[in-house]
């Protein structure tokens, strides 16, 4: 048996970096000594969701992996806890900004950055403006306890996300997220946003642990946006899967805290090779040519 206990971190963000760095790491250290061993926290809990407004001095928040405030500081966390932490964070590669997570192992080290793939752009989630579409593609990383596939947020809608993460060789999805109210669209999307997750899960026979944040984030006008005036209420919700698609531990629309299970991968996997969906494949017949089926 290989057993792996892991954990998801639901927050509220402010806008001071040092008191959202301190709250994920109480709540990382809380999830730690109930054992967990694999810790998700939300996307881009550094601050505030600044993706809701358009501000050029917002760009200023880019870093490099090695000199982001959260990455330094997790990586040590990581260490010192032996605990796997992928840590999400607005990255600067040169001059390209990307919505990427690290994943940091048990013993602090950077094993590698996941940059976004798909990104949003809807009211008030104005992704587009920040982050360019990533370049890694979708990548797998081989954590001391366990093999993890990362996805952000807005790839948590595609099932080609999950399909290319279980390919790929992943025994756990995690996916980091912002997401809360549509003001526009006038819609509660919550219960949309796990079904599509359950469903990844389940037709890959795989857990999926989802990490949100909470609570409501207002814009006041300024010149610098175009004296835009708006809020998002994110509706936290997080949760996990067990590898059928069952919702086994998740958080309410408001609560802060940590959610915690136990998985072990080798049954999983013997379920997943068993049930044949990936031995039945036909990979020839997905294949899209001229706008038609082959």
């Amino acid at each position: 048996m290989r057993k792996v206990t892991v954990a998801a971190v639901q927050m509220k963000c402010c806008q001071d970096v040092d008191k959202n760095i301190a709250s994920a790491e109480k709540l990382v250290r809380k999830a730690a000594a109930e054992g967990a061993q694999i810790i998700l926290l939300p996307e881009l809990f550094e601050r505030q969701y600044f993706c809701q407004e358009r501000r050029y001095e917002y760009y200023e928040f880019a870093k490099p992996a090695g000199e982001n405030d959260a990455v330094i500081h997790f990586s040590r966390i990581a260490a010192e806890l032996s605990v796997v932490i992928p840590v999400s964070f607005y990255e600067r590669s040169g001059n390209t900004m990307f919505n990427s997570v690290a994943v940091l192992d048990a013993d602090g080290t950077n094993l590698g950055i996941y940059r976004k793939t798909h990104i949003p752009d809807d009211h008030y989630y104005q992704e587009k403006f920040y982050f360019t579409p990533g370049d890694t593609g979708f990548k797998v990383f081989d954590t001391r306890y366990g093999k993890v596939g990362i996805g952000i947020c807005w790839d948590q809608w595609f099932p080609e996300t999950a399909r290319s993460l279980a390919l790929l060789g992943a025994e756990l999805i995690f996916y980091p997220t912002a997401i809360g109210s549509e003001p526009i669209l006038e819609c509660d999307s919550m219960e949309h946003w796990r079904r599509c997750m359950m469903g990844h899960s389940a037709s890959n026979i795989i857990p999926v642990i989802a990490a949100n944040r909470i609570g409501e984030e207002s814009v006041s006008p300024c010149e610098e946006n175009g004296n835009q005036s708006s809020s998002l209420k994110f509706y936290g919700s997080s949760f996990i899967t067990d590898s059928t698609g069952a919702l086994i531990q998740s958080m309410g629309r408001e609560e802060e805290g940590v959610i915690l299970a136990e998985f072990d991968l080798d049954e999983i996997s013997r379920d997943r090779r068993n049930w044949g969906l990936f031995r039945d494949r036909r990979p020839k017949q997905y294949e899209i040519i001229s706008g038609k089926m082959k």
